[in-house]
């Protein structure tokens, strides 16, 4: 092979390693910018994330619920923590714009039909989980875990709520002595926002479901019947899932059990309906074996 021939076979390797550089630096600029916008309403975030705690401290009785930071740079950490997750939601459009932008030079013009539908359907189902994961599971878990021990209850006498801004008790709390060792959640904002990230997290990847086994069955890995056959098998695999992404509340793991194992029987439904698609397009060509498909 002459050095004209290697050449020419070397720059079209070079040319898409130049463009995935710039639709990196674009997907990675666009992530600084959101978390920089992000960084600044970070406060108003997690109190929306931390708001199924707060309703379930209120609930149990705390008029007033608190958590706490135990190193100087904790809370700050947090507050980029926050920012970064927010503005990876900003800037997925974005960054799910560069990777279309990237892949879609290299796709027939049927191919890009296929993919795009799945590029628009995944953020959509992974939203629907988070949201479902925020306002119906992290609810349930905070009521089964701040369950079990009193939360900060107002005493008459003990813990005055009309204090003004900026003044400071330093007299003792006197308590009843037949009341013994009082066990409050005094949270620290870290650890309860873990767990409320991990259960959005959780529920937006169950919810790719769908998106996983409908692209799994047009490339002809998996096919309805194969779903249909292994569904015993599915039921333990969830089931095992619910045990280990939720609580031990047995009302949240069978919520998640029944939500995952419905997006199992869509994607059953949607892998039919790919393959329904498949053979009308192949019978019309007249590609379509009979005794095959028998």
């Amino acid at each position: 092979m002459s050095d004209t021939e290697i050449d020419d076979s070397s720059a079209p390797l070079i040319e898409h390693l130049a463009e995935l550089r710039t639709r990196l630096i674009r997907a990675v600029v666009a992530f600084l910018v959101g978390m920089v916008a992000c960084f600044y309403f970070a406060q108003d975030i997690l109190a929306f994330l931390l708001g199924p705690i707060e309703d379930t401290m209120r609930s149990l009785g705390d008029p007033n619920p608190r958590m706490q930071y135990t190193a100087p740079q904790e809370y700050f950490f947090t507050q980029v923590r926050v920012a970064m997750v927010a503005g990876l939601v900003i800037a997925f459009p974005v960054i799910a714009h560069q990777l279309w932008r990237f892949v879609a030079p290299g796709l027939y013009r049927n191919e890009k039909s296929a993919f795009l539908p799945f590029l628009i359907a995944s953020p959509a189902l992974f939203t629907l989980g988070a949201a479902f994961a925020h306002y119906v599971v992290v609810p349930l878990a905070m009521q089964f875990f701040l369950g079990f021990a009193d939360v900060r209850e107002v005493i008459a006498g003990a813990i005055p709520t009309d204090v003004p801004d900026g003044v400071v008790i330093t007299e003792p709390v006197e308590t009843p002595a037949d009341e013994g060792i009082d066990i409050v959640f005094d949270g620290k904002v870290n650890e309860s926002l873990d767990i409320t990230l991990k259960m959005i997290v959780a529920f937006g990847l169950c919810f790719q479901l769908p998106v996983l086994l409908t692209l799994m069955g047009k490339a002809g890995l998996v096919s309805s019947e194969g779903l249909v056959n292994v569904r015993k098998y599915a039921v333990v695999g969830i089931l095992v899932l619910a045990a280990l992404v939720t609580p031990p509340d047995v009302i949240t793991q069978i919520i998640l059990f029944v939500v995952v194992y419905g997006l199992y029987e869509v994607s059953i439904w949607l892998v039919k309906m790919v393959e329904r698609k498949r053979e009308k397009e192949l019978r019309a060509q007249g590609l379509w074996d009979e005794d095959e498909d028998a």
